[in-house]
C-alpha cells in the first residue's frame, strides 16, 4: 500500500501500551459511572448501503469492523469547565484503532495532530451550529471537554477516512504521563532531539531516566527545537511509549498490586464512552488478535500564518479506508 511499516516486535510495543494505559484504567471507571453514562448530543451516523467502486472493484462497508480513538490531551483535567461549550484541550495525540472482529485482527493508525480536516462548531447544547476546517487537534475545543469534545474529534477522524463511523473513544491528559512514568520508578531514552534552552538536562544522543515533569517536556514539546514539526515529536512518543511497556510490563510482573494502584492514580485523567466491562472486553480481544500493523497516513506538512499544517494525501486515505472498513462485493 505505499506506506511504511515497523517490525513486529515494535509494532506490537508501540500498540500494546496504549492497550495497556486502557487495562489499567478499567478499574478507575468504577469511580466514573456518570462519566460513563453520558453520551453527548450527536445523532448515529446513517448506515452505508450502497456499493462504492474503487480500483475497478466494487466494495460494501465491513459490518464486522469497529474503531477505538485513542486521544492524549494537553491540558490539565482541572481546567475543564463543564457547563462552557468550549475549552482549550487540543488532542496532540491521536490513535485509531480498527478492529476487524471475523477476521480477528486489530490494526493502529497513528493520525496527525496537524492534519487539516473539517470539523463541527458546537452551541452551548452541545449542538452543530457549522463547520470550521483546521487542524484535527482542535476538534476536542469544541464540546464541554469531557464526552462532547471526545465524540466531536471522533466525528472529525470520520470525516477525514470518508465518512467511515468512528464507534468508540477514550482520552487521557498528558499531565496523566508524569504520574504513570514516576508510579513505573522513571523511565529510560536515548534523546532524539536537542532540547537545550527548554531542558538543558535532555542532551541530544544521551541515555537519561526521565522523571516528573521531565517525561512529559520529552513527549509533548515541539516548539523551540530545531525541528518544530509534529512528525519529529510523533517519532519520540514511539520511543517513549516502547519505553514505558518495557518498564510496564517488568512492574506487573513484579508487583501484583501495580495494575490498581495505577488505576487510582489515573481516574481523574479519562473519558470514555466505554463501561468497565466493555473495556475489559476489548482487553480481551487484544489478547486473542493479530495485532497487524501501525501505520500512519501519508501528506505534505507546510507553515501557513505561523502554524503548522498537515495535508493528507487523498489516495493513502483512501487506501487506508477501503484495506480497513470495506470488503470486495
Amino acid at each position: 500500500m505505499g506506506k511504511k511499516r515497523n517490525g513486529k516486535r515494535k509494532l506490537m510495543r508501540y500498540l500494546s501500551i496504549a492497550l495497556l494505559i486502557i487495562f489499567l484504567l478499567t478499574g478507575a471507571f468504577l469511580l466514573l459511572e456518570l462519566w460513563e453514562k453520558r453520551q453527548g448530543n450527536f445523532p448515529e451516523q446513517e448506515p452505508q448501503d450502497t456499493a462504492i467502486e474503487y480500483n475497478g472493484d466494487k466494495y460494501v462497508i465491513n459490518e464486522s469492523v469497529e474503531s477505538f480513538l485513542i486521544m492524549g490531551l494537553d491540558k490539565f483535567e482541572d481546567a475543564i469547565d463543564n457547563e462552557s461549550y468550549n475549552n482549550n484541550q487540543q488532542a496532540d495525540f491521536l490513535m485509531l484503532l480498527v478492529f476487524d472482529n471475523e477476521e480477528k485482527k486489530c490494526t493502529a493508525i497513528h493520525l496527525n495532530r496537524d492534519t487539516m480536516v473539517d470539523m463541527n462548531i458546537l452551541g452551548v447544547a452541545g449542538q452543530k451550529v457549522g463547520t470550521v476546517y483546521k487542524q484535527l487537534a482542535l476538534a476536542h475545543t469544541y464540546g464541554n471537554g469531557k464526552d462532547v469534545s471526545c465524540r466531536n474529534t471522533a466525528d472529525a477522524v470520520s470525516g477525514l477516512l470518508n465518512g467511515v463511523k468512528v464507534n468508540h473513544y477514550l482520552s487521557i491528559t498528558m499531565d496523566a504521563v508524569p504520574v504513570l512514568n514516576d508510579l513505573l520508578g522513571g523511565v529510560e531514552v536515548t534523546v532524539l532531539d536537542d532540547f537545550t534552552g527548554i531542558d538543558d538536562s535532555l542532551k541530544k544522543g544521551e541515555t537519561v531516566t526521565l522523571h516528573g515533569e521531565q517525561a512529559l517536556t520529552y513527549v509533548r514539546t515541539r516548539y523551540g527545537l530545531e525541528d518544530s514539526s509534529n512528525s519529529t515529536r510523533m517519532v519520540r512518543q514511539k520511543q517513549y511509549l516502547n519505553a514505558i511497556y518495557d518498564k510496564a510490563m517488568l512492574r506487573i510482573e513484579e508487583d501484583d498490586e501495580f495494575v490498581v494502584e495505577a488505576s487510582v492514580k489515573l481516574a481523574d485523567y479519562i473519558v470514555s464512552d466505554r463501561s468497565v466491562n466493555q473495556l475489559q472486553e476489548l482487553t480481551k480481544k487484544l489478547s486473542q488478535y493479530e495485532l497487524t500493523e501501525i501505520d500512519s497516513i501519508e501528506g505534505n506538512s507546510k507553515v501557513k500564518n505561523g502554524l503548522m499544517e498537515f495535508y493528507p494525501d487523498a489516495d493513502s486515505v483512501d487506501e487506508f479506508v477501503f484495506d480497513l472498513f470495506y470488503k470486495k462485493k
